[in-house]
């Protein structure tokens, strides 16, 4: 008899209609290695070598103010410039092989970095509701303001050493671009895809059954759910979804903003109290992108997506290497492993609280 618990079998991602391996027999236990501890590095409020510190002089030579709240720059090292050459425009009756392969495009846009907060110290879990409110009320504004001029908006935080983050004072970053990124175009295809021969939002479809499920929900509220998607890639994977139709975030009421506060606390918490560590991961929003020609975005839906790389201990990584880059993902642990280990977990922090 075929048990997902035991047998190796592939699960079906339908935000980006393609397939991950799961391989549960070889880690039955994924507990069983040794829990490495990583010391912890006791960091100031105030360090006056960060260039994100209130008040401190950045690389690029302009100084920051003393902020209280949040603070948000543009980028001095950004990916994106707001002024680029255009490009020659491509020849359509060119059928050479050179045009075929070698194709590109101009690309226009604009970094930004936000400072959580002015201390040093205080990463999303130990910053208060209210403080996280202040970030979720800033993201909502430079949407606002950057959506006027881009098609998409992209908000996202790398979190500690293991995703690239050298810089240990709590930051995100905002990017705006005048094209629809690679997995954003996924996703906006499947979405439609799945509006138009069901009628309905596979996002909300997918948050109502996992809500009444239970297996793999991590933590969940009135309007929020947290869950480890049944399609999960990474070993702790995470997916945050309202739990009614929302297209983008500064859409939502207040009582939706302090209730993704509070979800957002609760999630990042039990991410730290795993492996006791400040616990890394990629994370970012998703949502309707700003399309220009007042096309229907009632297929999308607002969601957020978690990516921590840590498998078995604060040193023990999952790679996405050979297999996983060569053909499909693959993951050890399944799905519903990881949600019940989460789950289970304290919403006390097992080092600010």
């Amino acid at each position: 008899m075929f048990d997902f618990k035991e047998h190796s079998h592939r699960r079906y991602n339908p935000l980006l209609e393609q397939w991950v391996l799961v391989s549960p027999h070889r880690s039955k236990r994924p507990w069983s290695g040794q829990n490495e501890k990583q010391p912890t590095e006791s960091l100031p409020e105030y360090d006056k070598g960060c260039f994100l510190c209130p008040g401190n002089e950045r690389i690029s030579g302009d100084k920051n103010p003393d902020y209280t709240g949040t603070y948000v720059f543009q980028n001095d090292f950004s990916a994106l410039l707001p002024q680029t050459p255009s490009l020659p425009v491509s020849d359509d009756t060119d059928s050479s092989l050179q045009n075929r392969l070698l194709k590109a495009q101009n690309a226009r846009g604009i970094s930004k970095v936000i400072c959580f907060s002015p201390k040093h110290n205080c990463p999303m879990p130990a910053l208060s509701i209210e403080e996280i409110e202040n970030v979720i009320t800033t993201w909502q504004s430079e949407l606002k303001l950057l959506s006027q001029d881009y098609l998409w908006v992209q908000i996202f935080e790398n979190k500690g050493e293991a995703m690239g983050c050298s810089q240990p004072h709590p930051h995100g970053q905002i990017w705006a671009n005048d094209f629809l990124p690679n997995e954003l175009h996924k996703e906006n295809v499947a979405l439609k895809k799945y509006h138009d021969e069901n009628g309905s939002n596979l996002l909300l479809d997918y948050a109502l059954l996992e809500s009444s499920l239970k297996e793999r929900v991590v933590v969940e509220n009135e309007d929020w759910i947290v869950v480890t998607p049944y399609w999960a890639s990474w070993p702790f994977e995470t997916l945050l979804l309202p739990k009614q139709p929302l297209f983008r975030l500064e859409e939502m009421t207040h009582r939706q903003s302090h209730h993704l506060a509070k979800i957002l606390k609760s999630l990042t918490v039990k991410y730290d109290n795993l492996f006791e560590t400040s616990f890394p991961y990629s994370m970012g929003w998703h949502f309707a992108p700003y399309f220009k020609d007042n096309r229907s975005i009632e297929h999308w839906q607002l969601h957020a997506h978690f990516y921590p790389p840590l498998l078995r201990s604060a040193s023990v990584k999952k790679f996405m290497v050979g297999y996983e880059m060569l053909a499909e993902a693959q993951r050890d642990l399944t799905p519903e492993q990881a949600a019940h280990k989460l789950r289970d977990l304290s919403e006390k922090h097992y080092l600010f609280d």
